[in-house]
């Protein structure tokens, strides 16, 4: 169990923070920084183009774990400290890589651990890291914008919560090098092909509403003790799912490929049910199933690919890296075009729904 509770930990700041931090601040940043929603769809594929990165280098990523964790403490203290765009890009993009080499070699090294324990379901406590993740920090920047706090704070304290864990966290991982021998060795199997196209375009659907579903709530409501329980119930819904939907009686392709149907109703359902009532069923749907779909994708990688697993897990994150860059571009061109977030988010659930098709054909082992 201290191994799952370890990835859990390690997910929660990885993800959380280091990848998901920005969404609950972009309505305070707008509010006192002036950010625009077109900006905010930049300032996050930012980090999205970092994860890509981190992604493809996850098998040599020089710092491992524990450096990881440090530079996403450092980079997100790091965004109170300028006001200038352009520094915010770089801290964002720095922080994408060392959150791709984390989930990437933290994936790799608790399920190959917990396979040998023999307790393979315990991978729903380290996923559900993310969704704790983003509880914590949705709540944290709840607090603090019912109180007027400019979102330096916020940064700031989302920092030290990162140091905090890592320093906590030192004790249990492995050197870089250590973790690094799980990339080695194996075949490449071609019919992979197929998850990692899935796994790209559950990127690009689900990327909309994880970037802008707060600021959609905003929209809507003004008042922020209102709105900014959307991003929270995001996270709680995460987390929950993860902890349960492990527990079905369905192998890991299944439950992938039934998560990303119903995620996919999730982003149709702010432009199919108006109000503040669609953004919390979205906040649901998809909420409840993004993380789900990593771990049942991650445990299908580990299920198939033998001394493959940690390099799929790699070329999975790295295609899901890619659709998530284009998803709040493609938002951002909609919006200065004059289109509608209701547009996007269809032609997003519609990519979604059909990728969740090719699941069917990929090779299948559990």
């Amino acid at each position: 169990m201290g191994i799952a509770l370890a990835g859990l930990v390690t997910l929660a700041v990885a993800m959380g923070i280091g990848r998901f931090a920005f969404t609950p601040l972009l309505p305070m940043m707008q509010a006192d920084a002036g950010m625009t929603l077109a900006q905010g769809g930049w300032l996050a594929s930012a980090n999205y183009a970092g994860y890509l990165v981190g992604a493809l280098s996850a098998s040599r990523a020089p710092l491992g774990i524990r450096g990881g964790l440090v530079a996403i403490a450092v980079t997100t203290f790091a965004m109170a400290l300028s006001r200038h765009f352009e520094f915010w890009m770089a801290m964002r993009l720095l922080a994408g890589v060392a959150s791709a080499w984390v989930l990437v070699q933290v994936s790799a090294w608790t399920l190959a651990r917990l396979a040998e324990l023999g307790r393979p379901r315990l991978a729903g406590v380290v996923f559900a890291g993310v969704g704790c993740g983003i509880v914590v920090a949705g709540l944290l920047c709840l607090v603090l914008m019912s109180q007027h706090v400019r979102s330096g704070l916020a940064w700031m304290a989302l920092g030290a919560v990162s140091l905090a864990a890592t320093l906590l966290l030192w004790p249990v991982f492995p050197s870089a090098k250590v973790v690094r021998t799980t990339f080695e060795g194996g075949r490449w199997d071609p019919q992979w092909w197929w998850l990692v196209a899935a796994y790209g375009a559950y990127g690009f659907g689900y990327i909309v509403p994880a970037t802008f579903l707060p600021a959609m709530a905003r929209g809507l409501i003004a008042d922020p003790s209102v709105f900014g329980w959307a991003w929270p119930v995001f996270g709680l819904a995460a987390a929950v799912s993860t902890l349960t939907l492990v527990r079905l009686a369905i192998n890991a392709r299944q439950l992938w490929c039934l998560s990303q149907f119903a995620m996919a109703l999730g982003l149709a359902a702010p432009a199919l049910v108006t109000g503040l009532p669609g953004i919390l069923l979205a906040a649901l749907f998809v909420g409840g199933t993004f993380v789900v779909i990593t771990m049942a994708a991650m445990r299908d990688a580990q299920a198939i690919g033998g001394a493959q697993a940690a390099r799929l897990m790699a070329a999975l994150t790295a295609a899901f890296a890619a659709g998530q860059v284009a998803g709040p571009i493609f938002v951002s061109v909609l919006v200065d075009g004059g289109w509608s977030f209701n547009r996007g988010l269809l032609i997003a659930a519609a990519v979604l729904a059909s990728s969740a098709c090719l699941l069917l054909t990929g090779k299948r082992k559990t």
